[in-house]
């Protein structure tokens, strides 16, 4: 017997879910597909902002590099109404930290486009309090600008374009961005409250050359009758160039035509070594200056003004060293960058000098040739292939210019040579010790305190030694007896290091 088979059928009432599924999976389409829209919106927005911040970075350090280079923190009151020029207003003449600002900028889209707005303004002291917003410097009446300026630049980008959020009638978006970067010098700091209020806050310049000089300025007391400072028959004694209380400028200003009469930036005298050498010693020079010297049995007279250098201690063989160098780690050290070598103001028994190794004048003029370039050491009236101030040796104008030379590496990647520049290998960084409070002894290791830094422009060189340089800066920090030196420095490539910092 067959047993009845049944056969199941759909029910009428199942017929309405019929697509439902598919339905729903449209709209999930939809809903899915908005937000990958909206999310390439979000990310296109988002990598315009960083753009927005890398371009702000990179302009307010362009703009506090040029401060830092300029000198300007060397006339800490603007005594001499140079500020302007620098970090005045944006007139087409002036403001040349503005001007470098937007040039950074102008370098870098955001977005695929030039930025719309840019502002740059300037303040000072302690977390930008002073004249925060203030487009012109000069308006910036407070000393704490001179020893620690800062500049703001903000970006802003309109009109950015979206791939999808215009379907909702949004027409153009806008991202901001700003950053804030500051050079500072410690000369004096512990009185404008930058860092830590009472405290000269010391700084620690890396790669600096080791030619230790005495704390004295050439140029000071003004020479008489053609006798200069510390010779016999001259005005006297020679005055320092950082006092050693508070680490303040002694001769703060900005002179013109390597005089002294503005103040101490602009100076243009010779290094000259203060070490007659043999080749197995050092000894010292009489004290004061002699009007001739001899070394391998010739006799050269000195070149005046003048302040003596010594050579320091080699920490360390420096990495990257250029073909030139002759394999002497003094000569390294010159052309190349001795970081372990670390100089820090303000810090007793911060470094050494060593007057027992072969450092001759002879090594020094093969180093600084192979440093700056230059091709004839027998003429230093003119530049012969090294980078060169405008004027030559004795600047006429502020600011100061930068030439150039022929012998420039980026003169044979194919700058023109003369092409006004901003960086150089012929600016230098040097040691100033306490010589009222260290003895530098003949074929000896001694030990001195470092109590500032020279920040120098290399003109020249002779084949005795002999530098020919002019000051672009100069900072100075208590020794320790005189005043507060914290125990952190602020670190950089300059005696007046410039940093990004957390805006105010």
């Amino acid at each position: 017997m067959k047993r009845p088979v049944f056969k199941r059928t759909r029910s009428a009432t199942a017929n309405p879910e019929r697509g439902v599924t598919i339905a729903l999976v449209a709209i999930a389409m939809v809903a899915i597909i908005a937000m990958a829209a909206l999310s390439i919106d979000v990310v296109t927005l988002y990598l315009a902002r960083e753009e927005a911040k890398r371009s702000a970075d990179q302009a307010a350090l362009a703009a506090a590099r040029v401060i830092s280079v300029s000198g300007l923190t060397g006339d800490p009151n603007n005594a001499t109404a140079n500020w302007g020029a620098i970090c005045g207003p944006d007139d087409g003449v002036n403001g040349v930290a503005t001007r470098a600002a937007k040039a950074v900028i102008g370098q870098n889209a955001v977005g695929g486009s030039t930025v719309t707005t840019i502002n740059v303004t300037y303040a000072a002291g302690s977390n930008g309090a002073v004249g925060s917003g203030t487009t012109d410097c000069t308006s910036l009446t407070n000393s704490a600008f001179g020893v620690n300026p800062m500049v703001t630049v903000q970006v802003t980008r309109t009109g950015l374009g979206t791939y999808f959020s215009r379907i909702w009638g949004n027409s153009g978006n806008s991202v901001s961005a700003s950053a804030t970067a500051e050079a500072f010098n410690s000369s004096d700091s512990g009185s404008v409250g930058n860092q830590v209020t009472g405290t000269i806050m010391p700084v620690q310049p890396r790669c600096v050359k080791p030619w230790v000089v005495a704390n004295q300025n050439p140029l000071i007391p003004a020479p008489s009758g053609g006798l200069y400072c510390n010779v016999s028959g001259g005005p006297g004694a020679c005055q320092p160039l950082v006092n050693l209380s508070d680490g303040s400028i002694a001769n703060p200003g900005i002179s013109l035509n390597g005089g002294s009469a503005g103040g101490v930036i602009g100076e243009t005298f010779w290094l000259v070594a203060d070490c007659q050498h043999n080749p197995n010693n050092c000894t010292m020079r009489v004290q004061p200056p002699q009007a001739n010297y001899y070394q391998n049995g010739n006799v050269y007279e000195h070149f005046y003004p003048n302040l003596y250098y010594i050579p320091a201690q080699i920490a360390n063989t420096p990495a990257a060293i250029p073909s030139c160098t002759t394999g002497d780690p003094y000569n390294e050290a010159i052309v190349g960058c001795d970081q372990a070598a670390k100089y820090q103001c303000g810090v007793q028994n911060a470094t050494w000098v060593d007057l027992s190794s072969e450092n001759a004048a002879r090594p020094t003029t093969q180093a600084a040739q192979c440093l700056i370039h230059q091709t004839d050491s027998s003429d230093s009236t003119q530049p012969t292939g090294q980078d060169s101030l405008n004027t030559f040796t004795a600047p006429t104008s502020y600011p100061f210019q930068i030439l150039a030379g022929s012998s420039n590496p980026l003169v044979s990647a194919g700058l023109t040579q003369g092409t006004q520049i901003t960086s150089s290998s012929s600016i230098v960084s040097l040691p100033i010790y306490d010589q009222t409070g260290n003895t530098v002894t003949s074929n000896a290791v001694s030990q001195v305190t470092v109590v500032g830094f020279l920040q120098v422009f290399i003109n020249a060189f002779d084949t005795n030694g002999n530098i020919n340089v002019t000051v672009l800066n100069v900072s100075g920090c208590s020794n320790g007896s005189g005043g507060n030196v914290s125990s952190t420095p602020v670190n950089g490539t300059s005696p007046v290091p410039i940093r990004l910092i957390t805006p105010p």
